[in-house]
């Protein structure tokens, strides 16, 4: 097999997975509607369950219902029927995902768990399966082939329900109101996590403030830039309001514009208005304004006074960037 070949085949696979996708829109009825309402108003969690391949699936909603605000369980429905089925509690709602719906282990679950009086979601490719039959609500998640060459590893069909599921987690989120506020509780670790709850506050080292007044001499600001190692000081007034930023560059071009520099005070060599932001907003946000001024530092306020400066070096440690 030449390479032309294999990446014909793999051309045709992505396609058939392509044009299964945009045939669900078509199954996005009353019927999907109706699991997504119950799901989202029902007090209990939802519980999901599945065979093979679609129990990896169920594994995959599961995680993603979760981190999006709707609390659900994965249960093996093979291990189910051999103690699993103690997790259930009376008011959750049970999505069974499974392509035939004809699998023994379904068929001997499905009994047990009308049994107990829980609702039932289908989620599957035939309409005339066992699991259509004896659930309370479908979702129809039929392919017209798998891309396996013999039609029968699923591929296709398992991909469609993802889709599926992640269209029904969409739709969950959208009638909670669920947030980044809300995201970010639920993603504390990593730079995801991190992007939506870590603020400028918690970068701060509180007793490094490297400022000078507006008098200062040349040597009192090289002073304090190098005491403080922020490669940046802050011009303030009496009042500890900011009047500007004098930067390690900010020295630079005073020398190469300066041959006499004695008399020279912060003043003379500060930016005026420099860029800040507020201690309680988001790292990123401070992130954002460095790379789109091209700059390396921001000085902090808090009420409008001076308490600090953050580098853009403090946030590609914390893994933001």
């Amino acid at each position: 097999m030449n390479k032309e070949t294999i990446k014909h085949i793999a051309i045709r696979t992505i396609n058939l997975q392509s044009t299964s996708i945009s045939d669900l829109q078509h199954f996005i009825d009353d019927s999907f509607a109706k699991a997504v309402e119950q799901i989202a108003y029902n007090k209990g969690r939802l519980v999901v369950t599945g065979i093979g391949k679609s129990a990896i699936i169920a594994q995959k909603i599961v995680a993603t219902l979760n981190s999006t605000g709707t609390p659900s369980l994965f249960m093996h429905a093979a291990d189910a029927i051999h103690g699993d089925l103690g997790m259930m509690q009376k008011e959750d709602i049970v999505m069974v995902i499974s392509k035939s719906g004809d699998s023994p282990e379904i068929k001997v679950l499905l009994p047990l768990i009308k049994g107990f009086g829980n609702t039932i979601v289908g989620m599957g490719g035939n309409t005339n399966s066992y699991l259509f039959k004896n659930c309370n609500i479908y979702i129809n998640t039929t392919v017209q082939q798998e891309a396996c060459p013999n039609n029968l590893a699923p591929t296709t069909s398992t991909t469609a329900q993802m889709v599926m599921g992640d269209a029904l987690a969409v739709c969950l989120m959208e009638i909670k109101g669920f947030n980044n506020e809300d995201f970010a509780k639920f993603h504390p670790g990593g730079s995801l996590g991190k992007k939506l709850y870590l603020r400028i506050a918690d970068l701060l080292i509180h007793h490094i403030k490297p400022s000078v007044f507006e008098n200062a001499s040349l040597k009192e600001v090289i002073l304090e830039i190098t005491k403080n190692r922020q490669g940046a000081v802050a011009v303030v007034d009496n009042l500890n309001s900011i009047l500007g930023i004098i930067t390690d560059g900010d020295l630079r071009r005073m020398l190469e514009k300066n041959t006499n520099i004695s008399s020279l005070t912060s003043k003379d060599i500060m930016t005026a208005s420099p860029k800040s932001i507020s201690s309680d907003s988001l790292a990123a946000e401070a992130f954002d304004i460095m790379r789109m001024n091209n700059i390396n530092q921001l000085l902090v306020t808090e009420n409008n006074k001076f308490v600090g400066i953050i580098h853009i070096q403090d946030i590609i440690r914390e893994g933001i960037i």
